[in-house]
């Protein structure tokens, strides 16, 4: 490329826009419209459930759509492109959710079709977006370039609930329709203004290297994907961390509810120290890495690997804490605890990040798209078997045994080990040193650190 030059923090912020335009229309469809369906339409919230589900299972097609930017070497068009489709989703299910009220049959049709699009935008954009961060961001950037772009997507998340909260109320059909609409349109418009020129232009190979040249099979590059040790282990580890990561989610606010007698208002003011955790979480592995980078005796702060490996320690020890108040009955500590269990998820999504973009890079030439989308995948798959594990676990466990801390300290200890067999796997992993495109891959190289990837997709 012209303009293959390193991204600075101007065109990471740009990336992150687009990013914060992603989380806007997502979190509309996700949380926006699983309201409506079961308060204002009185639906059971099994449906809404099913729909999440649906747009996670259908972002199995992220290594198929990483493949065809890695065939056609641009992600500009990949991002553009799955953001028109997001966006377009993401009205179509606001139009779906409205008919339930007059027809429901048809209305739950159109929100599936809607909810599959949604999925199919998430991996086109979301997945060319990770790519274009890994080819483009130095190392020593990688661990403050993650957090910055998923800090503007949580602002993303939070502008788009405050304001759509704000224009939705009182609630109508209409009303609804009209800020489905207009997020997705300003969404869309601040994409194509943030990648305008961000990329540059793709120069084509020599004649004689486009004649010998033989573009492989989406099969094909898969399968040799899957065949590097270190592309396969990383994508069983962020498997088995995003489940462990996810299945808190539902169940630690009944938890708070349910042992310790905390109000719904009490309860989600718990669930916002825990985001808060995982900000400051994030924000000590940005701010490690940029110490690393001026300070030559602090380079050991700048590892990924490490923060990733610690981060999931870390959290397997505040849900043993989690346990240990479950069985206890004493709730003194629960604010501190739910704060450090948010700081070290944000630590290890941080390292898991900006490890994620290092080893896209890794092994066979030109299959970061595949890569990245096989990784991307595995998350989404974790994140949409997660809820259904930790609510299932905990209903299973508050059958089985009579105390209901003790039940809920039995899915935490489950979670724990999850974590612990993430650090391991984590451990296990490492980059190896760089080689031809042809080469194949040495899994016992022992090159740069390593660490896995978090969200948040969506």
């Amino acid at each position: 490329m012209s303009g293959a030059q390193a991204f600075g923090w101007g065109s990471v912020a740009r990336l992150g826009l687009v990013q914060a335009s992603l989380g806007a229309i997502a979190v509309l469809t996700t949380s926006t419209l699983n309201r409506v369906m079961v308060v204002e339409l009185a639906l059971p919230a099994l449906l809404p459930g099913i729909l999440v589900a649906l747009h996670y299972l259908v972002q199995m097609a992220r290594p198929r759509m990483g493949h065809g930017s890695d065939m056609g070497g641009r992600r500009t068009p990949w991002i553009i492109g799955g953001m028109a489709v997001l966006g377009i989703g993401g009205v179509v299910a606001a139009l779906g959710t409205v008919w339930m009220a007059s027809n429901r049959p048809a209305g739950i049709a159109l929100a599936v079709l809607g909810f599959a699009l949604v999925g199919l935008g998430v991996s086109a954009s979301g997945t060319s977006l990770l790519v274009m961060l890994a080819k483009r961001v130095p190392d020593a950037r990688r661990a403050g370039a993650a957090t910055l772009v998923w800090m503007m997507m949580i602002a993303g998340f939070a502008i788009t609930a405050g304001l759509a909260g704000h224009w939705l109320d009182p609630y109508s059909p209409e009303r609804l329709l009209l800020v489905s609409g207009t997020v997705s349109l300003l969404a869309f418009a601040l994409t194509l203004v943030a990648l305008r020129g961000l990329e540059g232009r793709v120069v084509a190979p020599p004649p004689a290297a486009a004649a010998t040249e033989r573009k492989p099979t989406f099969r094909q590059a898969l399968t040799q994907v899957w065949s590097e040790p270190v592309a396969r282990r990383f994508t069983i580890f962020v498997f088995v961390s995003m489940l462990a990561y996810s299945a808190q989610d539902l169940i630690l606010e009944p938890f708070a509810g349910t042992v310790f007698g905390y109000s719904p208002g009490a309860s989600t003011q718990l669930s916002g120290v825990q985001h808060g955790g995982v900000l400051a979480g994030m924000l000590l592995v940005a701010l490690s890495g940029a110490l690393a980078a001026r300070f030559a005796p602090l380079q050991w702060l700048g590892s990924l690997r490490g923060w990733t490996i610690g981060g999931c320690l870390a959290s397997a020890l505040a849900l043993l804490g989690l346990v240990s108040a479950g069985v206890s009955g004493n709730g003194e500590g629960l604010q501190a605890m739910v704060f450090a269990l948010g700081a070290a998820n944000g630590a290890f999504s941080i390292g898991a990040i900006g490890s994620m973009m290092r080893l896209a890079s890794q092994g066979h030439g030109s299959r970061e798209g595949v890569r990245m989308g096989l990784w991307g995948a595995a998350q989404a798959i974790a994140f949409g078997l997660g809820g259904l594990v930790g609510t299932g676990a905990s209903d299973l466990a508050r059958f089985l045994i009579a105390s209901p801390g003790s039940a809920y300290a039995f899915v935490f200890a489950l979670e724990a080990l999850a974590f612990i067999a993430s650090a391991v796997l984590a451990w296990r992993i490492s980059a190896p040193q760089a080689q031809p495109a042809t080469a194949p891959v040495n899994p016992r190289a022992d090159g740069c650190a390593m660490g896995a990837p978090t969200r948040l997709s969506t």
